[in-house]
């Protein structure tokens, strides 16, 4: 079980590393030092990839957000919020274990030998719930509310908080450009400080930053009851001999909590299932939502 567990992980894997190297495949870019502004940049990627990185050919969905939803004259606002609840009723959170690039590095992440892995701990439920105050405030009510006169808000999460923002925009584009250097302040050293923060618990903690922080996790887990791609669990040929809930890193039984707003569809409780009870995609049921967000 252990090794079919290691080649499907490794699978998802290769399918991260490739959407993440097309997503940010303007190479002219890291030469530069320059952000690509073509058409390409008008549309959104399904993950969060962030804008300001020398290589993105799309745009993050969240950062876009936040720059257009103070102004509703704004047709890229209707679009931002569309391609994200289109994204989200099709597949749920499958973007977050399949294509987002910062989910990639903390699975490679916390395959680092640690002494102490710890991914269920007293308070864990309710810190998951921060996600969705963070989309609430620092991604809707405060770039909605605090405007400039275009009526254009500012990304308060990518300013603010946003690691993987850090990593793929901030400390790529301030060592392609020395002119940067003196514009540096404290803001950057706090953003590089959540960054090393989050790098290290990733180590101990399996993707503490979709967990407890990502505004992105938090709109597509809404949806993950009730998406067309989803988790179904024959009920005839489970034994519910644990194998899925001990596998699952998210720490949600499959078995139980089918389509759990927290599953990112990693897949690895349908391949540790001795009695192939779990299957997924385009399925006919309509689900249940009783689900705990």
């Amino acid at each position: 079980m252990g090794k079919r567990k290691k080649t499907g992980e490794w699978h998802r894997h290769r399918i991260q590393a490739v959407w993440a190297l097309l997503s940010n495949s303007y190479l002219a870019g890291f030469v530069q030092g320059k952000i690509y502004r073509g058409n390409l940049k008008k549309l959104c990627v399904p993950g969060l990839n962030c804008y300001s990185c020398p290589g993105a050919l799309g745009s993050c969905p969240i950062g876009a957000l936040q720059a257009v939803i103070g102004s509703w004259n704004f047709k890229f606002a209707f679009y931002v919020a569309g391609f994200l609840m289109f994204i989200g009723a099709l597949a749920g959170r499958f973007a977050c274990g399949w294509l987002c690039p910062f989910g990639l590095l903390q699975d490679l992440l916390h395959k680092i030998p640690a002494p102490i892995k710890k991914n269920k701990w007293k308070g864990d439920r309710l810190l998951r719930k921060l996600k969705y105050i963070i989309l609430l405030l620092f991604v809707i009510l405060l770039p909605l509310c605090l405007t400039d006169v275009l009526g254009q808000g500012t990304p308060y999460f990518c300013k603010l908080i946003c690691p993987a923002g850090t990593l793929e925009g901030g400390i790529p584009l301030v060592l392609l450009n020395q002119a940067m250097y003196r514009a540096l302040g404290w803001l950057y050293v706090w953003k590089n400080v959540l960054l090393l923060a989050t790098v290290l618990i990733s180590i101990i903690i399996y993707r503490p930053f979709c967990k407890y922080l990502c505004p992105l996790g938090a709109v597509y887990s809404v949806f993950n009851p009730i998406a067309v791609f989803r988790y179904r669990v024959d009920k005839e040929k489970c034994t519910e001999c644990g194998a899925c809930s001990k596998v699952c890193e998210m720490c949600i039984d499959p078995v139980q909590e089918t389509n759990h707003p927290e599953c990112i569809h990693c897949g690895q409780c349908k391949k540790i299932c001795p009695q192939h009870a779990i299957d997924c995609g385009v399925l006919s049921e309509v689900p249940n939502i009783k689900e705990k967000i």
